[in-house]
């Protein structure tokens, strides 16, 4: 039986929780700070309350976090993924206290919170194995006995600002990386989900506790968002790696880029599609477009919203996704053989009966789903609508709930079109048995995502693949391949051994 307070107790977690934590100085006092509410999405009740840092508790937060840059950055990489290492090793050994709190913040099934977990567990294990591989290459110098390479090296300090839909998994993505490479982290989680965020970091200290250091993790969780701006704006904040809509990621790569030198790395919106095409396993395809497109109640960036099917097989499509998303449970998280959770919070709800309601203006017809479940939470039905079109705005945009449009197309060369006429550019997946089908689709021809699938879901990632994508996805690349360069700055070395200059010829000394 699930017992929320055995839950917050194991992490400490107290009825007024705190809102951060300082390097050198520990967690950030309750008193003085207003407190706002931790809701559980499950049943709209309040967990918990968090008492909001304040801009002196920034300043503090950050000088500490450059302070402790100047010692880290000169501890060799491979101790530095030691430390990681034993975050994820603590994350594994209290794996189920730590589902049960991303559970209440978020509301997912507690396999999806541990899935994350998982997660973020193999990007510890990734990371760690990588601080013994940051590369640099060796190169031939047009020089005569001089030796030429490229090495990497620390930036500093580094903003992760992460989102709600995976509190531990983006966290686990970018400050991983960033601890290998060098550098501190100060974590500023969604506000909604601030629970996770201090679990998190209490297993942080005590890894930095159990290694001798501190500040390489910390914690900054505002009441207030012109506060969180401080983070953004910093110049010391060598690079902000921002998780979340594309209106806010706008508003931080101005921020970021108005001071040269600075860096900021977006993974913002989505709007992925699924192709399938007539030679495809439609039971196959329908399975994979309830999961990516229902699965964390179509909270993802990479939950596929628009199916592009072709015309020969649209009807049957059409049914087999009826009969499939018959069979999802929508429940509490604590409820046998629930498959898909809540949404965040009402706010979503309204996206969500707005994006049907417009789809539906337009001449769309809810084949499955559309209505808001009659029970405590911010429960929805999974929905899809079918006879959509490309250009309307509800398909254009993201909206991030469980809603799937079904787009048709007659030539692969339209579906493939159809996929890349939206803003966002960060997963999409093609369902087929047809080789040049699918060689066109990852083709320079083909669809211009960050993210490729074939024959599976556009959801799921590995974390040994970067992540990330293209147009107003953002560009950035967390997690794995050689993502870990985007958290280093590069440096060309020459060294002259040969005793001789340039101008030895002409100066005479």
């Amino acid at each position: 039986m699930f017992d929320t307070q055995s839950v917050l107790k194991h992490f400490g977690i107290d009825e007024i929780a705190t809102g951060g934590y300082v390097p050198g100085l520990g967690w950030l006092p309750t008193e003085g700070r207003a407190a706002f509410d931790a809701i559980c999405p499950a049943d709209g009740k309040v967990v918990a309350r968090v008492a909001g840092a304040l801009g002196e508790d920034y300043d503090a937060i950050i000088e500490g976090a450059v302070e402790a840059q100047r010692t880290w950055r000169m501890v060799p990489a491979p101790r530095r993924g030691e430390l990681v290492l034993r975050i994820g090793q603590l994350m594994e050994e209290n794996l189920e206290p730590l589902a049960g709190v991303i559970a209440l913040d978020t509301g997912k099934t507690l396999p999806e919170c541990r899935a994350e977990l998982k997660e973020a567990i193999d990007m510890a294990t990734l990371a760690a194995g990588q601080s013994r591989m940051l590369y640099g290459y060796s190169m031939q110098s047009q020089r005569a006995e001089h030796r030429m390479y490229d090495q990497w090296l620390p930036l500093g300090v580094v903003g992760v600002i992460s989102a709600y839909n995976f509190p531990a998994a983006v966290w686990a993505q970018n400050g991983f990386l960033s601890a290998i490479a060098g550098n501190t982290v100060i974590w500023k989680p969604s506000p909604k989900v601030p629970l996770t965020a201090i679990a998190v970091q209490r297993l942080a200290v005590q890894a930095m506790k159990e290694f001798g250091v501190d500040g390489v993790f910390s914690l900054f969780i505002p009441g207030d968002d012109r506060i969180a701006e401080k983070l953004v704006a910093d110049p010391r904040v060598a690079l902000v790696s921002f998780t979340g809509s594309t209106g806010v990621g706008r508003k931080v790569a101005n921020i970021v880029g108005a001071t040269l030198g600075r860096r900021y790395q977006l993974e913002c919106s989505g709007n992925s599609a699924i192709i399938v095409d007539e030679t495809a396993d439609l039971k196959q395809a329908v399975r994979s477009i309830a999961f990516s497109g229902v699965g964390t109640t179509g909270q993802r960036c990479t939950s596929a919203r628009r199916v592009i099917v072709h015309k020969s097989v649209v009807g049957e499509v059409t049914e087999l996704l009826k009969i499939t998303f018959a069979q999802v449970k929508v429940g509490h998280f604590t409820e046998a053989d629930t498959l898909v959770g809540p949404l965040i919070d009402g706010t979503a709800i309204d996206e969500y009966h707005t994006a049907i309601a417009e789809a539906v203006s337009l001449g769309g017809k809810v084949e499955a789903g559309g209505n808001r479940i009659d029970r405590e939470g911010y429960y929805v039905e999974p929905t899809f609508i079918s006879g959509c079109e490309p250009q309307w705005p509800c398909v254009q945009r993201e909206t991030f709930a469980p809603v799937v449009y079904l787009l048709t197309y007659d030539t692969i060369e339209e579906a493939i079109a159809i996929n890349n006429d939206v803003a966002q550019g960060l997963a999409a997946g093609i369902q087929s048995t047809n080789l040049r089908n699918i060689e066109l689709f990852l083709s320079a021809a083909g669809n211009d995502c960050g993210i490729a699938k074939v024959n599976m879901g556009t959801t799921g990632a590995d974390v040994g693949a970067s992540f990330g994508g293209e147009k107003e996805t953002g560009g950035g690349r967390t997690a794995g391949s050689d993502a870990w360069k985007g958290f280093m700055r590069r440096q060309s070395v020459c060294i002259n051994w040969s005793g001789a200059s340039p101008w030895d010829a002409r100066i005479k000394l």
